[in-house]
């Protein structure tokens, strides 16, 4: 057991049988500067709380035999849901497993339970999947072999297999997207992609980064999702809450002293819900031999609360140019795809 001081917060190792999943725990009380002026938790918060752990259990196994020691390096996130709002002074519970290893890969399953500790009542928030692989300290350009795991079932190991192929591919998929900035416009008309479109610009520092050199994707999930609540905040001008963050996929690693640039853009809109593009560009400013790179893209989806915490209807998007009408059209179908597979799974089985 591993305990360390950051306000109030708790690791715990929990080992299974010799050679099964390995699964870890963090607690942590969220603090006023974790939430909103409405007093809901960032989804960016909860998100860098679940990278945390999911880069502690891979770090572990993939240096549980002798080898080469190595780092794991947040590659993807499956899609997020935000299934609950947490609250200031709740405490959450993020537990990780590592449910399948390919040679180079970790897939870990993370769950977040939010406990209010004063009636002890507690529910599910958030569940997502995480993908790292091992990089090579003495060259974090070099990607290293993944200790295998022992699988309770036969089954596991071919569920895992499926879910790493589909992953491989939709990661090769996103690459067309690439080449796409976030112009300014001047003078843009309420409800427009060019109305609402935001940008951070961040230095990347020696807190953002492991010790090794290169950016925790917790702390760019965190800036993500800082930027799209602006796009949402600024289209609607409500509160505005993280509903679901479609599969985030880490490009390439961003490195100490590197600008970084994080755009937000609307895509679509439905009667209650805003979908936000956001890309990540990483400008090494010190190295003249590597030009600025797309590092990171994601779809965030939010959702505006009254003060009473119900959902209201947002604004409908005005796209204007060729390029936003086709992404509305884009984002329209994900809406959908995701609309009918949530009714799907709420249908009553016979």
């Amino acid at each position: 057991m591993l305990t360390r001081c950051r306000g109030l917060v708790l690791l715990v190792l929990r080992k299974g049988a010799s050679g099964a999943c390995p699964r870890e725990k963090v607690k942590q009380i969220m603090r006023p500067d974790d939430a909103n002026v409405a007093g809901n938790v960032h989804g960016g918060t909860v998100l860098k709380m679940i990278e945390e752990a999911g880069a502690i259990i891979s770090t572990r196994h993939c240096n549980s035999q002798n080898g080469e020691r190595c780092v794991a390096a947040l590659a993807r996130v499956e899609r997020t849901d935000f299934l609950s709002p947490m609250c200031i002074g709740e405490v959450a519970h993020v537990s990780a497993e590592i449910t399948y290893t390919s040679k180079h890969s970790v897939e870990v399953q993370v769950n977040v339970m939010s406990e209010n500790i004063l009636t002890g009542t507690k529910k599910l928030t958030n569940k997502a999947t995480l993908w790292y692989v091992p990089l090579s300290l003495k060259n974090v350009d070099k990607v290293l072999e993944v200790p295998p795991v022992v699988y309770s079932r036969q089954e596991q190991e071919e569920e895992g297999r499926k879910r790493y192929e589909a992953q491989k591919l939709e990661r090769m998929e996103t690459k067309w997207r690439n080449g796409d900035i976030v112009q300014p416009v001047q003078n843009p008309e309420p409800n427009t992609v060019s109305y609402s479109q935001s940008s951070l610009i961040h230095l990347v520092g020696p807190s953002d980064c492991t010790l090794h050199g290169f950016v925790h994707g917790g702390v760019t999930m965190k800036l993500m999702d800082e930027v799209a609540g602006i796009v949402a905040a600024r289209h609607c001008k409500t509160n505005i809450v993280t509903a679901s963050v479609d599969a985030i996929n880490f490009h390439d690693k961003i490195r100490k002293g590197c600008v970084i640039t994080i755009s937000g853009r609307m895509t679509f809109t439905s009667n209650k819900s805003m979908e936000i593009e956001v890309l990540v560009d990483a400008d090494p400013v010190v190295d003249n031999s590597q030009k600025r790179y797309r590092a990171a893209s994601a779809f965030f989806t939010y959702v505006s609360l009254s003060q009473e915490g119900k959902s209201l209807p947002v604004p409908q998007l005005v796209p204007e140019t060729e390029d936003e009408k086709k992404r509305f059209e884009e984002g329209k179908g994900r809406y959908l795809q995701m609309k009918a597979k949530r009714q799907g799974h709420t249908e009553p089985q016979p």
